[in-house]
């Protein structure tokens, strides 16, 4: 098989994942590809909670408009008690605000969320290659040399293992996979017609350890069933169809997936071993409680994607570094608290069923991260490393913020007459990613491309600002750097972590 030298990044993994790494290394120019040991994409409801989070990295891809199509919002929870069945609300509905538009979970299968990312991998002109496995690599100073199980080998600059828990890629590094696997803790999983139940409540039977919760824009279900340690179950449609009429007294028909989930709680040893990286749930992997594993994941490859085209274009290697600083913490505590949710739904607590302001991902941080120093400057609301709020202002077709951000760019706030009149003296490299300028002034609507206007004066509030202040943003939506004087040293110092020299 002849060796392709040609490509920056190879990925193994065409999940949610590796798909999103995928589009944002496509839209910065860079040569991939992407590969999947399956024969064809996932057919499955399994992750179908969209976090707030993801919905802003969504939207920044430009296919947030085709999940909100695709998905609807969570229903309250039903809980059957014989013929009784008691409303419960799961979750807090939450208005959207100025700085937070998206502010509840979304609820969209699994297999939907797969497909709108591959369409936007085909808009991008990627085709992702089922039946690929990858088999093994070697990496030396200069990139990597995969072979695949078709023989061929495939030379690229970095590797990604965006693969799952079992990952290829992930073991042929070595590195550990700690934590643990319940082998006797299991849940069958069935997308399904009901007949004769409500679509308008997620159905929980706490007797009979199931559960059916609606699936939008169609007459499915995904249905739940606790497996008892010694049941082993079978797949065929009669006999889960059969199962769930005992347990429910309700028919289940039309099955179109079935699957049995072992809640594994584990995190790799490390996200980075030279040239290859681990993202998702190669690195991390979750139970079902609280819709944390797939976000995670996508939330991996955001941080991931414009720190691997920086380095490529020169930036410090050490950045690649600041991915598994950033991220690992971050998984830890997800890995935690989705466990604090399913020990509750174990011992049939209500409150397991409970979801509120940490597992939307919102307020996650990399502050005092070696990115976000705990030294730096701050405004009265936002310290380096947070996320960049949304917040209403007006330009040159923009009507908030999040209209600027969108893209593969840095983004440079000004607030002051101080700092704008700093703006041209700031240096920032050719290469890489892009720096755009904005002066941020108040008053009325202009249409000069670099001014942003605050007219209604929530942009200054949502952002903390108090006096003059420079605000640099990332590429993936965090505040890179705080700058309240000495504006050309304080500003170099910062970028200098993370673009080309």
């Amino acid at each position: 098989m002849p060796e392709h030298r040609d490509i920056d990044v190879l990925i193994a993994g065409a999940g949610p994942t590796g798909s999103t790494l995928a589009a944002d290394l496509l839209r910065r120019g860079l040569r991939v590809r992407l590969i999947d040991k399956a024969p064809h994409a996932f057919k499955g409801s399994r992750a179908k909670g969209v976090q707030p989070r993801t919905q802003e990295v969504f939207e920044d891809l430009d296919v947030l408009h085709e999940a909100h199509a695709e998905g609807g919002p969570y229903p309250l929870a039903g809980i059957h008690f014989g013929p009784l069945t008691a409303p419960w609300k799961m979750q807090q509905r939450n208005r959207p605000t100025p700085d937070v538009p998206y502010p509840n979970i979304l609820l969209l299968p699994q297999h939907r969320t797969d497909a709108i990312l591959h369409r936007l991998l085909n808009r991008l002109g990627l085709p992702i290659e089922y039946d690929t496995a990858l088999e093994d690599f070697e990496q030396d100073a200069d990139g990597v040399t995969a072979t695949l199980a078709s023989g061929e080998k495939v030379r690229s600059k970095y590797l990604v293992g965006a693969d799952g828990g079992a990952s290829a890629v992930r073991k042929a590094t070595g590195l550990g996979f700690v934590g643990e696997t319940d082998a006797s803790d299991r849940t069958l999983i069935i997308d399904g017609t009901i007949d004769g139940l409500p679509r308008d409540r997620w159905h929980i039977w706490p007797r009979a350890s199931a559960g059916a919760c609606p699936l939008p824009h169609s007459d499915q279900f995904q249905v739940m069933i606790r497996l008892s340690p010694d049941d082993t179950p079978d797949l065929d449609e009669a006999a889960p169809a059969g199962r769930f009429h005992r347990l429910t007294g309700l028919r289940l028909r039309d099955i179109t997936w079935t699957s049995v989930f072992r809640p594994n709680v584990r995190l790799v040893e490390h996200y980075r071993a030279g040239r290859a990286l681990l993202a998702g749930d190669a690195a991390h992997v979750h139970t079902p409680a609280g819709a944390q594993g797939l976000n995670t994941g996508v939330q991996d490859a955001y941080n991931l994607g414009w720190k691997l085209a920086q380095v490529m274009a020169g930036a410090p290697d050490s950045l690649l570094d600041t991915y598994e600083a950033e991220r690992q913490p971050i998984a830890a505590r997800v890995l935690g608290k989705s466990s604090e949710l399913y020990a509750h739904l174990s011992r049939h607590r209500v409150s397991g069923l409970k979801r509120g302001d940490e597992e939307r991902q919102l307020s996650l941080s990399y502050h005092c991260g070696p990115l976000a120093p705990g030294h730096s400057p701050t405004t009265k609301t936002l310290r380096v490393g947070d996320r960049a709020p949304d917040a209403p202002c007006s330009g040159r077709g923009v009507r908030r913020l999040f209209d600027v951000y969108k893209g593969p760019h840095f983004t440079l706030l000004a607030f002051g007459a101080d700092a704008i009149e700093s703006l041209p003296e700031l240096t920032w490299p050719a290469s890489g990613a892009e720096l755009r300028r904005y002066a941020v002034r108040s008053g009325r609507h202009t249409e000069h491309a670099d001014v942003l206007t605050d007219t209604t004066g929530q942009m200054n509030s949502i952002y903390g600002i108090t006096g003059e202040t420079l605000v640099l943003v990332r590429p993936d939506g965090y505040v890179a750097s705080i700058v309240t004087s000495d504006w050309t040293t304080a500003f170099t110092a910062a970028a200098n972590a993370f673009t080309p020299r």
